[in-house]
Order: C-alpha cells, then structure tokens, then sequence
C-alpha cells in the first residue's frame, strides 16, 4: 500500500481483527497481568503501535478467525461481519510481550462453566465486562450498520444449496429509537442528564431510560400465535445488535421455548481480589451465559459500534476511544460512558425492533446452519416466540433495572451474627441522606471507600451487625448492595422489618442529588422491585423524618419528596428533637452517616 492510499479506518478495522485472532487462537500460557479493563486497553495500544498498515493485515486476520481449529465453530461472525467469500490468507501476527498474549488467552471466549465466568474483566467504574461481545460491536460499527436480507419463507435452506442473502454489505437504516444523535441534547446539557434538566420530571416521561423498559412486548399469546404472525417476520438483521445482542438471547431463550420461565438472566458475580483480578465467580451457580458482564459487554460493542458507525474520518484509535469510554466519557460527554450504558442502551432501539432483531438472527443463524441443535425443527412462528419473549426479559429484568454492585464489589466485611430475614414483598420505601460523607460519591473509587467507611461506622462504633441501609445510591450511575432485598436492616427506628431503607450518598439539606440518581430512587429501583416480588405494586414512600425525629433526608430532598408517585402525604413528619431529657442527661454521641437511624 502506498502512503497516499493509507486508510485509517481499514488500520483500525485490521487491528481488531488482530486481536480477534490472538483471542481464538492463543499460545499456551499463563497470564500474568490482572484481569482488567486498563490491561485490555493496553493491548490494543500496543497492537496499534505495531500492526501493519495493509489491507492484507484485515484480510488474513479474518482467515485466523475462521480458522477451524480456533474454537467453536460459529458461522454467524464470519458470515455477518465480512461477507461469505473471504479468501483465507496466512498472517504473522505483529510480536506480543508474552504478558499481553498470557491476557488475550484468558479473554478469548466469554463463558460460564462450574459457577465460573471467563472472558471477562472489571472495568474502572466497577463493573465486570465480557470482552468477546465488546470487540464484535466494535467491529461491527467500524464495517457500518450493515443490513442482511431474509428471505421470507420459512423453510431452512443451507447456504449453497439455492439460499441467497443479497445486499449484505448495504448500510441499515438507523436503528436507534430516539434522536438521531445519542448526544444530541441542548448545549450544557450531556448525555448524563439523559434529558431530564428538572428534577421534578419523572423517567417514565423521557424518551431515555423509558423507550425500553415502558414498552411491553407482545406476548406470545399476543402475537406469534396471531394469524398473520408470518406476515410479520422480520425481513432484514442488523449487523450490530445481530452480533452483540440479538444472537445470544436467542440461543438462551431457545432453552425452553414452550414455557415462560426465563434462564436467570443478569447474574452477578465476585472477583478473587479487586486490586488484582484473576478469577470471577458467579453469586448464581446454575447462572445462563447471559450473565451482567456479558450484557455489559454486549452493550458496550452495541453503543461504542453505534458511535464508530456515525464518527467521521480519522476515527479515533480503539485504546483512546477505551480509554474514553471506561473514564471520563467520549469526545468529552460525561454521558456517554459505561456508567450509564443501561441508560444510553434504552435510548440505542425499542423493545419491537430488539424484538424483531432476535428473530430474525435466530432466521439467519437457522439457515446457516440448519442442524443447529436448538433451531432444527423450529418454525417461523415458534422462533418468533422465542424473540418476544427473550426480548421482554432484557427489557424489563435488566434494561429496566438499576445497577446494582453487589457487596463484594466494594469490600464489605461479613455480617455479624446471624441475619433476620423479611417477609416479603414490603409495603414501604424509606428515603435517607448518609449527611456524612457529605460530598456526592461521582466515581467508583470514591464510592466504594464511602461504603467501607460507613459499614465500619456502623459495626464497630454503634455495634450493629452491618451496614444500616438496604441499599446506597451514588451519583456515579450506580447502586451499591447494603443488607440487599432478603435482610432485615437497620435504618428507620421501630419501622426496619415493614421497609427497604435506601440512602442517597451526601447531604441535601440545601441542595439535591444528582438527576441519575433522583430518577434510580423515584423510578427505576422501586419498578424493579415490584417486577420482582420485593415491593408491593401500592408501595409508599416515606421520607426518614416522618417515621423518626430526624432532619433526615434533609430539607431540600425531602421537599422534592413530596412531589413523587407513591408519596404517602399523610404520615405526617415529626419533628427533629433539639433537646430531650436523655440529651441533658448525657452529651448525644457524634454520628458519621445519619442520626436516629437503627
């Protein structure tokens, strides 16, 4: 290639090919670098010093990809990403420090095996995240939203035998359900906000963080046993959401595709130790492969793809836009970072065309490869189905719930004791400030400290047996487990057994929560609780100050309060003791999170 021919974007496009490659086709090894995030970016940056500028750098990587004796055979990435007639051509690929070659060993393949999960890596934002999926949508997005035809009979014809899928290469209309710009927002206002600019407007009325969760998607009942059921099979698949979303939920669902139980989607899981990560072990033994950190993987390639497919010539190297994405956010945007990829994954599609993207890759995947254990036999409209169903699971059980770290994620010490368990589902939702820390917690780091300083707190200077709280919630786009939904917690005098208490980190005596975080407690958290048989549908909400004399939540917060769905205006707050005979007897202690809470 000569200079003046020189195209970044087939570099860049080589690059993940590379990568790929090393990944289903490593030496054998050990590795000796932790199992994160940054150490992902790192290889990507040294594969982007060192790799080629050729296009037979992208061609030849496509052929190790392919390769047979590279892992489980599966037609789709192959078929999907590069189009059926690839040439196969050897590569030497570009030297590797035996560390980073010991690291893509450990990621090559996403699964789940013995209560194991492999192919992942903690990110800096405290999340887990399934690289295979990752590297796939950005792949995807580099080639652009690329659509491939259906035909629409329904008879599975292998692929040579008379089958035909023409404009593979042609570009997909613009799958996202919102605007056509993730970012595009009113100047000073981020993806962050995800376009939320007063408090007092609930998520259920925005286009972001309601367009998955709020739309349901028809039931089987509903549709795929509707007379025109046929007539309403997909006709193209999508690219992107084929080789990041739609394909694995699918082939889980496919499962048990005659029953409406769903395979314990969204597990989450422990790292060894967090400061040097090597192995992750799933808190649900029987876990499906659609574990959180698969889904946030799938997510991120869905999202970062999305990007790559609408950014203009030169894109950025795939370290930098990484780096970008697990810190401070791209192209300078706090919101378009993994923080908030539930939130900018709602706002990516709708839940109908999820709906049709499942299916229709179950189409693809079934005539590729006809003898597929799980898709032999399945007709149009059990297939179908198996979309309707999968998709309303993603939606509503993961998409239209929080992100919640689990305890083991910011290094809590064991319970003390024995725990009492609740008697589920509760009647209330009880609101704290922490009023110490008083800062917002903006970043996991900081966060997760807070969390270890509070349990402390509590355990070691009031004596109780944990953290007081159910849960605590950031400003950094994320939940933190306190006692969790099974535990009696220590939170609001005399009332702990009838509710969950839930804290926002910081003092809001005179100013509120982030919006991220206001719209968690308001909407999402309690939604998701009563989906899942936690809350009762006719829930109240109580601020802490109605239930003990207390400032807490704090003037400003719980003035907004008395603004929400489900606030019970009637229990009347009672005022905050100044001064009683116990006090004059004896100086009231210092508190660090809260006063009055056990």
């Amino acid at each position: 290639m000569t200079p003046g021919s020189w195209n970044p974007t087939t570099v860049v496009q080589g690059i993940v090919w590379i990568l790929l490659g090393l990944l289903l086709w490593p030496e054998p090894g050990t590795a000796s670098m932790p199992l994160l995030m940054d150490s992902v970016i790192q290889a990507l940056a040294e594969l982007e010093q060192k790799a080629p500028v050729t296009e037979a750098t992208h061609t030849a990587t496509v052929w190790r990809l392919s390769a047979q004796d590279s892992g489980p055979h599966d037609p789709l990435y192959p078929f999907v990403l590069e189009g059926w007639s690839l040439k196969a051509t050897e590569l030497d690929p570009p030297a590797l420090s035996p560390e980073l070659r010991g690291l893509i060993k450990e990621v090559a393949r996403h699964g789940v095996h013995g209560g194991q999960e492999y192919g992942v890596v903690l990110a800096p934002d405290g999340s887990t995240v399934a690289v295979e999926p990752l590297l796939a949508g950005l792949e995807a997005g580099l080639q652009g939203h690329r659509v491939i035809n259906l035909t629409l009979d329904s008879t599975a014809t292998p692929l040579g035998a008379g089958a035909t899928f023409p404009d593979v290469g042609a570009v997909v209309p613009d799958i996202r359900a919102t605007s056509p710009e993730l970012r595009d927002t009113s100047p000073g206002v981020t993806s962050a906000d995800v376009r939320a600019e007063s408090p007092n407007v609930r998520a259920t009325d925005l286009d972001v963080g309601a367009t998955f969760p709020d739309v349901r998607a028809p039931s089987p009942d509903d549709e795929a046993s509707s007379p025109d059921a046929k007539a309403k099979s997909p006709t193209t698949v999508d690219s992107l959401l084929g080789v990041t979303l739609a394909r694995d939920l699918g082939l889980t669902f496919l499962q048990s595709p005659q029953t409406r139980s769903h395979p314990g989607l969204g597990a989450e899981g422990c790292w060894d130790k967090l400061s040097d990560p090597r192995n992750f072990t799933l808190l649900d033994p029987e876990a499906s492969p659609l574990t959180t950190a698969f889904l946030n993987g799938a997510l991120d390639g869905a999202l970062l793809g999305d990007y790559l497919s609408r950014a203009p010539e030169p894109r950025p190297p795939l370290s930098h836009l990484l780096s970008q994405y697990y810190g401070a956010g791209v192209a300078g945007d706090p919101g378009l970072r993994s923080n908030f990829r539930r939130q900018n994954g709602a706002a990516l599609t709708s839940a109908p065309i999820l709906t049709q993207q499942v299916w229709g890759t179950l189409i693809l995947l079934q005539r590729l490869e006809p003898a597929h254990p799980q898709l032999q036999g399945m007709s149009l409209e059990q297939l179908g189905e198996v979309a309707i169903r999968a998709t309303k699971e993603f939606t509503e059980a993961f998409l239209g719930c929080p992100a919640i770290h689990p305890r083991c994620r910011w290094g809590a010490a064991p319970y003390r004791g024995s725990p009492t368990p609740l008697k589920l589902p509760l009647r209330f939702l009880y609101v704290h400030h922490t009023y110490l820390p008083a800062p917002p917690c903006t970043a996991f780091a900081r966060c997760a400290a807070n969390m270890r300083s509070m349990q402390r707190y509590h355990q070691d200077t009031r004596g109780w047996n944990d953290i007081g709280y159910s849960f605590v919630v950031g400003s950094d786009g994320y939940v933190y487990e306190g006692r969790g939904w099974d535990r009696v917690g220590a939170h609001t005098l005399g009332h702990n057994s009838r509710g969950f208490g839930v804290a926002f980190v910081g003092n809001y005596t005179a100013e509120l929560p982030a919006e991220v975080a206001l719209r968690t407690v308001r909407d999402v958290l309690p939604r998701c609780a009563v989906r899942a048989g936690f809350l009762r549908p006719d829930y109240a909400l109580l601020g802490h100050r109605q239930l003990v004399r207390t400032a807490c939540p704090g003037d400003a917060l719980f003035h907004l309060l008395r603004t929400w769905p489900h606030f019970d205006a009637n229990v009347k707050p009672r005022t905050a003791r100044r001064a009683s005979r116990s006090s004059k007897r004896k100086p009231a202690p210092v508190t660090l999170p809260a006063t009055n809470l056990q």
